[in-house]
């Protein structure tokens, strides 16, 4: 029996709730080759019962090729399209709201709840000049988060990125102001700067660490950047 196989070319053509099952197996079992075989499952949508009946070089290649999709630099989408629907970033992160915020720091470290956390991010858009755009009033991530596990992981993952990068030099400029602002310190509670401190530095490993180990092929030889 021949079987007919679409291998995804691009990031765009893999969806989040792809990535996510994908994760979630590879976080459950560490072996390499159940994870070649899931991985060529979810990704080209086969059946895992045909996968094994695709010859050993053909499904190395395969994954091969699909890793090196995931080697790329990921850069921010402030929008993308989903059927119809255009959907934007963020516009002003400084008018970022409470209840945004409150959700996206609940979210955007688990990736498991990142369909939540791109909900958050991304709404449609409903008045666009050039380059400049406005987007729906945001209310709960529920509204979209089931969209949102049709986005394509690029626009995921350069999102993700995003904030890592934008943390890492909050983080760098905050302790650089407390190190370097005398006055500031002498003025400042030290319990509550200490407190303060480490809640940072603790959001920044979470992140750093669901980029560096979540996307992670577990006992295969290639590796997300």
């Amino acid at each position: 029996m021949k079987l007919k196989i679409t291998i995804p070319t691009a990031l765009n053509e893999i969806t989040l709730a792809k990535y996510q099952k994908f994760l979630q197996i590879a976080k459950d079992n560490p072996d390499g080759d159940f994870l070649q075989h899931k991985m060529v499952e979810i990704f080209c949508n086969i059946d895992l019962k045909n996968v094994a009946q695709i010859s050993y070089k053909d499904v190395n290649e395969i994954t091969t090729n699909l890793s090196n999709l995931f080697t790329q630099n990921y850069e921010l989408k402030r929008t993308f399209k989903l059927g119809n629907t255009e959907f934007g970033f963020i516009p002003n992160l400084d008018e970022i709201t409470l209840g945004e915020y409150t959700d996206l720091d609940k979210y955007i470290t688990n990736w498991d709840m990142m369909n939540n956390a791109m909900a958050v991010l991304y709404r449609p858009i409903t008045n666009k000049v050039k380059d400049k755009y406005q987007i729906e009033d945001y209310n709960g991530s529920y509204t979209y988060c089931d969209v949102m596990k049709y986005a394509p992981v690029d626009v995921v993952l350069g999102a993700v990125v995003f904030f890592y990068r934008l943390g890492n030099e909050l983080l760098k400029s905050t302790v650089h102001y407390l190190e370097n602002n005398k006055e500031f310190q002498n003025i400042a509670n030290n319990h509550n700067l200490e407190v303060n401190g480490v809640g940072i530095h603790h959001s920044m490993l979470l992140l750093k660490e669901m980029l560096e180990d979540l996307t992670i092929f577990p006992n295969l030889d290639y590796q997300l950047h």
